[in-house]
């Protein structure tokens, strides 16, 4: 078990050195500084004409665009927050007429086992508009509908069913004047392909199987009720002072943001390391701590010395001077020194 931990720990290390130092544009990243400084992002689009197979097909592509418009903000405020690009301008306009004035035409799509539609556009109407909103670069995004094989549980899983499925898939391509596509959603630079579409519009029935015991299960079409209600699903803006975003689009612009990144932004992103802390001015910096070096010896002063007690002297002689600094009576043996009266005897060292 610590062996596996260790395993993990090491996988989770080593996705998140190397991923942040992947570039996922199809050109290197000097390349992409000196030619996109400015980029524009159109109105969220959605493809109408698109592989829609849901019943009241109108009333599903009027609900999403209404989520579209509530939305799109949300990827301008991340890209902005980012600083990956000098500068985002989002474009003003009618996302139904800029579709029909860029989109060539669209195509379905199977590389390597990711499924989506990649879209197609005019090179004259796109350099026209770069070069009205002075771009170096455009962002387009488009929902579409799209139907595609896949193996959906039952909420037990001892079940499940394997056929296709009708979904909302969200697709972006960055583009720059002359229509090349600088960087793309899904992704095909990355170790691991992954894509997840936007929103299922179908579901297998298994409660009705299993009520008339049957081993055929229905594809059904989610109600519009219940397709809205998915949509509003909203939580906290990922920038600050962010409206809140649906958890659908949230999902798709975490994946988004997390390819569009790079190791070092092109102009003075974010470091994702602690800032340094900022030198403090000399005059209010403390004083670095100095050593005193010893004071001098000084004699001490009169005041300082404290006279010792007299020593006794016989009987016949007169009343001897205090004596100072002697610790202690004369010593009596041979070697003594001598007090005469009124003389200081220093002190002693102890034996």
């Amino acid at each position: 078990m610590r062996n596996l931990f260790k395993l993990v720990l090491l996988v989770i290390c080593s996705s998140t050195f190397f991923g942040c130092a992947h570039n996922y544009y199809n050109v290197p990243q000097e390349t992409l500084e000196k030619r996109v400084k400015v980029v524009g992002v159109t109105p969220f689009f959605t493809d109408a004409d698109s592989d829609l197979r849901y019943p009241d097909k109108e009333a599903l592509v009027s609900l999403t665009r209404s989520y579209n418009a509530k939305n799109e903000k949300e990827l301008t405020a991340r890209l902005r927050d980012a600083a990956i690009f000098y500068s985002i301008r989002p474009l003003d306009g009618d996302p139904v007429t800029l579709f029909g004035r860029l989109v060539a035409n669209r195509e379905r799509r199977d590389d390597a086992g990711i499924i989506y539609n990649k879209y197609f556009f005019k090179k004259d109407e796109l350099r026209q508009i770069m070069n009205e909103n002075q771009l170096d670069a455009l962002l387009v995004v488009t929902v579409s509908g799209i139907t595609m094989q896949s193996k959906i549980y039952a909420s037990n899983y001892l079940a499940y069913l394997e056929t296709d499925f009708n979904y909302l898939t969200m697709t972006a391509q960055l583009l720059d004047r002359d229509g090349a596509i600088l960087w793309e959603y899904p992704n095909f630079r990355r170790s691991a392909l992954s894509y997840a579409p936007l929103l299922g519009l179908q579901y297998p029935d298994f409660d009705e199987a299993k009520a008339n015991l049957s081993e055929k299960v229905d594809v059904k079409n989610k109600t519009l009720t219940g397709i809205n209600a998915a949509f509003a699903q909203s939580e906290s803006s990922a920038v600050a002072k962010g409206h809140d975003v649906s958890s659908l689009y949230a999902r798709q612009f975490d994946d988004m943001m997390s390819l569009l990144k790079l190791k070092k932004p092109l102009f003075g992103g974010k470091d994702d390391a602690a800032p340094a802390t900022p030198a403090t001015p000399a005059a209010s910096q403390p004083a670095p701590a100095v050593t005193p070096a010893p004071a001098p010896a000084r004699p001490a002063p009169v005041s300082e010395i404290k006279p010792v007690r007299p020593v006794s002297p016989p009987p016949e002689a007169p009343a001897p001077a205090p004596a100072v600094n002697v610790p202690a009576p004369a010593p009596t043996d041979s070697n003594a020194i001598q007090v005469a009266p009124g003389d200081v005897v220093p002190e002693q060292p102890a034996k």
